[in-house]
Order: C-alpha cells, then structure tokens, then sequence
C-alpha cells in the first residue's frame, strides 16, 4: 500500500512517499481503508522531534482518520466490515496518512451521514480539544461568559459553537481574515486583536479564558485580568504556561486533548444534528503531505486540511 512515513526526526525531507507493507489487525483492532486523515500541528512537532511523544520510528503520520472497516481481529464487537468510521488514534502509533490504518477498536465510532467520509476526518481531535477544554478543564455552564483567543483557528471555531449551544455569551478575538466566519459560529462579540486592546475592548470580566494562540508569555499574564474572581484560565498552547492567579482563586488549565468515545459519538451526533459544522479548506492528495508539512513548518497553514490517499 501507498504511505507517507519519515525514518528519521527532522525537517519536511525526511517524509518519504512510497509502498510499506499493508499492515493486518491484531485482537482488538480493525483495519480500516482510509477515506482520509487529517493533518494537524502536532504531527509536524513528532515529525521534528520537539513533541515530547514517544514514537516508533520508521512513523506514519496522522492520528485523525476517517474511512471503511476492511478488516476485523480477534475479539471485536460492534463494528463489521464495510462500516464507515472515524478515529482519534493512539499519537505514538502509526497514523492514517496511507491507504490503510490499524485502530483500536473501541477508537472507533461512527461516521457522520450529513457530510461526506472524508471531510470527517477533521472532526476527532480538534473537536475533542474544543469540548475538553471548554467542559472538561473549564466547566463552561449556561449564562457564564467565555472570552476565546484566537477563535478564527480550527479548534477556536469549535469552541465557539459548542459554547454557544451550551448557552455561555461568547467574546472571541480573531483577525480581519476570519472575524465574519467566527460570527458565523456564533460569537456574541468579536474583537479584532489586530486593532484594538483585548482588556480595553471587554465591557466586563468573563468566568472563562480559553487561550488558541500562540501570544507572548507577558500579554498572556496581562489577559488573565479579564477574568473575574474564582474563574478559570485554559488553554492549549502547551509549549508555554497556563497563568493563572492565586490570589483572585482564578484557576489555570493546560488541555492535553484525551481520547474518548462515548464525547466524539456525542460529537458525530451534533454534526448530523446541524448543531456542528465541520469545516475542510484544502483536500490534497496523499503524495502531496510532505509539501503540507513545509507550510506547517513555516506556519503557513490555514483552517483545516485533509489528506486524500
């Protein structure tokens, strides 16, 4: 079978496009044929070395997945050959950047039926991050107020979605480029960072501070005074501290997005629903993924792209 793996950490070279083996399941997994995977950050950062997740090398890329069940182990219930899936894999194993890709069985779930299988791909684990982040770590309630930066991201326009159903008033901060799509989501106010003051352009503190971007250290810390007493900072740059301030009990929270089954079935339900939209800008063929990784490196990547095999 057709796969993109790298032998070695490094840059976007080490990615090779060739034949590998096809692999078969063991007890408990099934092997799926990849309708598509889904490219996100943290595959550029283990393809790197600087992600500390540990990997078997030679690696094939890709943790989100959709596709068909092709192939059943020892020992599975629930699922048959020919069902349409999605999966948030395991990091440290092979991912679905191939033709085919092993998974744990109880990884996978159903498909949506309202989008196509491919574009499910970029549902599992950006919606996963937004729901854990805004539930999990910040216990996000109806009527509280949730301030997002960064929220014209993949998994800020999530979160603006999910915590508008929730019944929270959202203010999220996004550029020119994205503020009309994260309108669209839902955002009760949108503030252009690019132009004005976060903490001057609030009309009051928030319960909730979810963090998407990549801001300095020291503006980080100057943001925590838009939450109120006894609110709570979260945030998924895990590369930089969460603040938080212990003498107002504002709490902090780092996500470190988790799998779970029974929230992306909950999830699949709200994109049948039209409660969820899943949103794919760019669809490229799996001989292409190399080049993808050269954007990511060069943070050239916008909104959410798919990989085809």
């Amino acid at each position: 079978m057709k796969a993109v793996q790298f032998h070695e950490v490094g840059g976007p070279e080490v990615l090779q496009y060739g034949e590998v083996e096809q692999p078969t399941p063991a007890a408990g997994q099934v092997r799926l044929r990849v309708a598509a995977s889904a490219y996100n950050a943290a595959d550029n950062g283990m393809r790197a070395g600087f992600l500390p997740i540990p990997i078997q090398l030679p690696h094939v890329p890709g943790y989100d997945v959709s596709g068909t069940v092709d192939a059943i182990g020892e020992g599975v219930t629930g699922l048959t050959v020919g069902d349409a899936g999605i999966a948030f894999l395991p990091m440290d194993r092979d991912g679905g950047a191939a033709e085919y890709v092993i998974a744990p069985a109880d990884a996978v779930v159903a498909a949506p039926t309202s989008i196509p299988l491919a574009d499910a791909a970029a549902l599992p684990s950006v919606a996963l991050t937004a729901w854990q982040a805004l539930f999990d770590d910040g216990r996000l309630t109806a009527g509280q107020r949730l301030l997002v930066v960064g929220a014209g991201g993949v998994v800020g326009k999530y979160a603006v979605q999910l915590a508008k159903r929730a019944g929270a008033h959202v203010i999220a901060t996004a550029s020119p480029r994205s503020a009309d799509a994260v309108r669209a989501a839902g955002a009760d106010q949108v503030i252009d960072h690019t132009d004005v003051d976060l903490l001057d352009a609030l009309d009051g503190q928030v319960d909730v501070l979810l963090n998407l971007a990549p801001i300095e250290p020291e503006q980080f810390a100057a943001d925590v005074a838009a939450v109120r007493d006894g609110g709570v900072v979260v945030s998924t740059t895990a590369f930089m501290a969460t603040p938080g301030d212990e003498s107002r009990a504002v709490r902090a929270a780092t996500v470190f997005v988790l799998p779970n089954r029974e929230r992306l079935t909950e999830l699949v339900a709200l994109v049948d629903d039209g409660a969820l939209t899943v949103e794919v800008t760019r669809r490229i063929p799996l001989a292409e993924l190399p080049a993808l990784h050269t954007e990511g490196a060069a943070g050239r990547i916008a909104g959410k792209v798919i990989v085809l095999p």
